[in-house]
């Protein structure tokens, strides 16, 4: 594939991102950057929240994942939809009544001071990490792609790829990524749409027998009930997808600042609801894809990659034609901007309001405060990303969720605490009980063969550190009159 042909079309692709950004920032404010005025249209933030939550995580590594554990991943799916319906009927409700703007300033309604900054520490440590994974991916194809044919360092092609994303979102925030969002996740799936096509093509498979073939196939098993030690079994896989859709949607700032943008409670919770079904259906794709790259791989000889998640962009660029690689490019680029962009927007959102307090500055104080932290926000992703480099040795999405198990775990313990519970905690504690519980968790998982009977973990990890976490605040808490 011709690079420059590429970069044309990535530079068109942002060319049309900056006009909508352009158009949708007219007269913004710090109100519009951090909820949208409270105008975004519930059916564009469900679609936009798609390509936001898939990611390009998701474009390459669950198409990848498939070469190892089948379709495993649908049992996560599909507990997906419960957690989304546990977060429209009992925290959007919440977030609604108390007309947050950061969520994590319940925490400090309900319990105190230090529990409110050690969520959204938390939040910080995890968004980072995870918008860093994402940038990190697509930083790495185009770097493989395009960059490397022309000598330029990796460093470059990281810091090219957060100007881009600062550029559209530095001024509109979320009043412009609901809008950009929407079209990112068009273009992510008419990539995949497209790639489908023309494997089932080579593949001589008709659209309408794709899942029947791949059911036959070796790839389409999609329950595991059989061994319980096994990482994929279905219970662990379906509570482990409902906890972290709790914690990596309803708990955090990014996904949740979204949906708070609607304008009222009845429209974003018609927007978690469709959405949740839709994604269901577009992860049902991506596995399909996945199993077709496989076959494809098969028939045709290609080699597999040592990292899976490298058979994507090795069959899309280097042996479909060559429209089909262009829309690869800008499809993992759509993805993984829609979930960047909304990222470093929560992001400066979280530090703006829950650690300067921007609510209570001069008006024209918050806008030049929102700014620079906007600018430094960049910085750090910058960074982080270049340290990524240097050690990632494993599967993304793995990766990704691994992360969200230990720093998201101590979040669905406060969070549940607060919620479940009447009781108040001695505040001072609280973040030594959510830096401890991860710790905990950790050698857990480290040893769990050891101490468990050969139990080993998975994504289920997250559950047994927010419950640590719940058992901590249990311990240092009295009866008393909670403050929500």
């Amino acid at each position: 594939m011709n690079p420059t042909t590429v970069i044309l079309f990535i530079l068109g692709y942002f060319g049309l991102l900056m006009l909508i950004s352009f158009l949708t920032s007219k007269g913004a404010d710090n109100n519009t950057f951090f909820i949208g005025a409270k105008k975004s249209p519930w059916y564009l933030v469900a679609f936009g929240m798609i390509g936001a939550s898939l990611s390009g995580v998701t474009f390459i590594s669950v198409p990848g994942w498939v070469g190892a554990s089948e379709f495993s991943y649908m049992q996560m799916v599909l507990g997906y939809f419960f957690g989304y319906a546990v977060i429209a009927l009992v925290l959007m409700p919440l977030y609604y009544r108390l007309q947050l703007t950061s969520i994590y300033t319940y925490l400090e309604d309900r319990f105190g001071y230090y529990s409110y900054k050690t969520g959204a520490a938390f939040f910080l440590l995890s968004r980072t990490i995870g918008a860093a994974f994402r940038l990190f991916l697509v930083a790495q194809v185009l770097q493989y792609l395009i960059f490397n044919q022309w000598g330029v360092p990796f460093f470059v092609t990281v810091a090219i790829t957060i100007l881009l994303i600062w550029l559209y979102t530095f001024k509109g925030g979320i009043k412009t990524i609901v809008w950009t969002d929407s079209l990112q996740t068009l273009f992510m799936l008419i990539a995949v749409g497209v790639s489908i096509y023309f494997i089932s093509t080579e593949l001589n498979i008709g659209i309408s027998d794709i899942v029947s073939k791949v059911g036959e196939s070796d790839y389409g098993q999609i329950f595991f009930l059989d061994d319980w030690n096994d990482k994929r079994h279905f219970i662990k896989q379906f509570f482990a997808g409902m906890f972290i859709t709790i914690v990596m949607t309803g708990l955090d700032q990014d996904m949740m600042q979204k949906n708070l943008s609607c304008k009222n409670i009845k429209e974003g919770q018609k927007n978690m609801f469709s959405f949740s079904v839709v994604l269901i259906a577009v992860n049902f794709v991506f596995l399909l894809l996945g199993a077709l790259l496989f076959m494809y791989a098969t028939q045709n000889g290609v080699a597999i990659p040592e990292k899976l998640d490298n058979l994507f962009p090795e069959i899309a660029t280097n042996h479909l034609p060559t429209v089909a690689g262009i829309f690869f490019i800008l499809g993992l680029v759509a993805a993984a901007y829609s979930s960047a962009d909304s990222a470093l927007t929560a992001l400066t959102t979280s530090v703006c309001i829950d650690f300067l307090d921007i609510n209570n500055k001069s008006e024209s104080l918050k806008v030049k405060l929102r700014k620079q932290v906007h600018l430094i926000v960049s910085f750090a992703l910058f960074f982080v990303i270049l340290i990524f480099n240097l050690i990632n040795d494993e599967s993304v999405i793995s990766s990704l969720f691994k992360a969200a198990g230990y720093t998201y775990g101590p979040l669905l313990g406060l969070y549940a605490f607060g919620l479940i519970t009447k009781r108040s905690v001695k505040d001072k504690f609280v973040p030594i009980i959510c830096i401890a519980s991860p710790i905990i968790s950790f050698m857990l998982n480290l040893y769990s063969k050891e101490l468990f009977n050969g139990y080993q973990f998975g994504f289920e990890i997250l559950i047994v550190n927010g419950l640590l976490t719940f058992i901590g605040l249990w311990g240092i808490s009295y009866q008393g009159k909670e403050r929500v």
